[in-house]
């Protein structure tokens, strides 16, 4: 682990009120007192812990020390108690010292927060690092409170998801894993875990005093638990991953149907071409939406048909693979009009798919509607809304219904942790196949030893959710993700 100082500006990279730049490490309060004084001309007190100080960013025309004390810089007033500005005035700001271990990073830290210009973050930030600091890089601070025993690895993670958090249900569940939710889970497991593996290396060290008669049906016992456990965990990935990414959402149908005008009115302004020529839409378009209280990456796709026209086609053929990557499928239908082969073509492509069936335009003179749907596709376990995107009705419904297709009793009724890494999904996934091998040697009435080794493993893989024994690059990995000053 590098243990110098380093220093990055903490806040976003735009014009904005307020501007921090954080500097962190063992020569922290020595660089802020090169380059600070206080408004009543002392220096910084760095002696206490969490205190806020009022002053000034002086820097000095050598690019090293700002101001000097008493007797190397002419005070007028005669005080040498007082360290005399020597350099340009740069800014006026506000100190914030955290001593180490009580910060952020479990290290001496300083928050300079100043005037949040472009120009003035990035002169006080090139000021710092000329006076000791290095530039930090992405996600370094973070990489230190983890390295420093401040968090374990899961909430290091949940820091990204609270940061990249897109709707409340995103930003509950980050918090609750930053706060050592997951944690407490992956320890618990790890615990009983680690129990049975020393009463079986006790028992094999020393057989005359501890028995292990009856030992397999306890452990199956508790290996049923700690499976429920961690399968639970597991079961909750696919919708964390819908809370942290969003819903991937594919808007399909023939070509001039009104995808396109779907598309716009859900995001509230014209993004997609919309024509009376069948087919304008020839590459699929992907946006974010605020669905309600839900996250949607919504993609519209060009019309599927059978066409010689060769872009269309290309068109045509990355609509259907969209739509295989879908977690939903808004399937849009012109009410207007009969259906055709085209459309069998789709009902079949999403037969066994979340998926719900937007009757367009049914502010005209309806031809089709669900029970013509029913009749000819037999798909009555999808839902069926009437829309009109030109009078923007039926809208409230149709959001209704994606919210309960995929909320309803399994998100915000509980307050369970979702998981929503991949990597820690993955160690979930391998943890489980180890405790199963158990099992199967219990039930193939292998001896103990074997037991063992597989309970070794499963504690092993539980342990690189939190960060024990994981790999430098994998720690390298996860923390290159991070915005820089985090």
């Amino acid at each position: 682990m590098r243990t110098d100082t380093i220093a990055a500006i903490a806040t976003g990279l735009s014009d904005s009120g307020i501007g921090i730049i954080r500097i962190s490490g063992p020569d922290a309060f020595a660089v802020i007192r090169r380059i600070f004084v206080k408004k009543n001309g002392a220096a910084p007190d760095v002696t206490k812990s969490h205190t806020v100080q009022y002053g000034f960013i002086y820097v000095g025309s050598n690019g090293e020390n700002a101001y000097l004390a008493g007797d190397d810089c002419a005070d007028p007033g005669g005080d040498k108690s007082k360290r005399f500005p020597c350099g340009e005035k740069l800014d006026e700001v506000l100190v914030l010292v955290m001593r180490g271990p009580h910060s952020y990073t479990g290290e001496d830290t300083v928050e300079i927060d100043c005037h949040g210009g472009v120009l003035m973050m990035r002169r006080i930030l090139e000021t710092v690092l000329q006076n000791g600091a290095r530039a930090a890089e992405p996600g370094e601070f973070t990489k230190r409170a983890f390295l420093n025993g401040r968090i374990d690895l899961s909430q290091a993670e949940a820091v990204i998801d609270v940061i990249n958090a897109k709707n409340d249900y995103a930003l509950k569940n980050s918090v609750r894993q930053l706060s050592g939710r997951t944690s407490e889970k992956i320890r618990g497991l790890r615990e009983e875990i680690l129990y049975e593996i020393a009463f079986i290396e006790s028992a094999l060290d020393d057989p005359e005093h501890i028995s292990l008669d009856g030992y397999r049906e306890k452990l199956r016992e508790k290996l049923s638990c700690m499976i429920g456990q961690v399968t639970s965990l597991l079961d909750s990935a696919e919708y964390g991953r819908l809370v942290s990414e969003g819903i991937r959402t594919v808007i399909v149908g023939k070509p001039n149907v009104g995808k396109s005008s779907l598309l716009n009115v859900l995001l509230g302004e014209d993004r997609a071409i919309v024509t009376e020529i069948a087919g304008t839409t020839r590459d699929i378009l992907e946006e974010q939406i605020q669905f309600g209280d839900i996250y949607l990456r919504i993609v519209d796709t060009a019309g599927i048909r059978d066409t010689e026209d060769a872009v269309e086609k290309i068109g045509v053929a990355r609509a259907m693979d969209a739509l295989a990557d879908a977690d939903l499928i808004l399937y849009v239908i012109d009410a207007s009009e009969a259906l055709d082969e085209n459309d069998s073509r789709i009902m079949d492509m999403i037969h066994g798919r979340k998926a719900i069936i937007v009757l367009n335009k049914s502010d005209l003179p309806t031809t089709t509607d669900s029970s013509v749907i029913t009749a000819a596709a037999g798909l009555q376990d999808i839902p069926c809304i009437a829309v009109s995107a030109r009078e923007g009705t039926g809208f409230d419904k149709l959001r209704r219904t994606v919210q309960e297709m995929f909320y309803e009793g399994n998100v915000h009724a509980n307050d369970e942790v979702l998981i929503t890494s991949l990597r820690q999904k993955e160690a979930l996934s391998e943890a489980l196949e180890s405790l199963k091998k158990v099992e199967e040697s219990i039930e193939s009435g292998l001896p103990e030893d074997f037991y063992s080794i597989d309970l070794t493993d499963a504690y092993t893989r539980l342990g690189s959710i939190i960060g024990e024994a994981v790999e430098d690059d994998v720690v390298n990995e996860i923390f290159s993700r991070f915005c820089m000053g985090k």
